[in-house]
């Protein structure tokens, strides 16, 4: 990986969500650190969408526990 340190806390939800796409990237990139073997393996999932909806989730999930670390969904006037 690149050795960068980065938060969970967002100032929004967009930007919670594009850390959640990167988390999800970054994890394929240390899990398979071969750009070109990457590129190779795209055409296994592009067109699959059973895999684009598994890689949806992961993202999901990532982006629950940023949404969680910021308290997204608390409503102001409670919290």
């Amino acid at each position: 990986m690149t050795g960068e340190v980065f938060s969970l806390r967002t100032p929004d939800p967009l930007s919670g969500f594009n850390l959640a796409i990167r988390l999800a990237r970054l994890a394929v990139k240390a899990t398979q650190p071969d750009a070109d073997i990457r590129r190779s393996l795209r055409s296994d999932y592009d067109q699959n969408a059973g895999l684009l909806i598994e890689i949806s989730h992961i993202v999901a999930v990532h982006f629950n526990t940023i949404a969680a670390a910021n308290a997204y969904w608390l409503d102001p006037e409670i919290a």
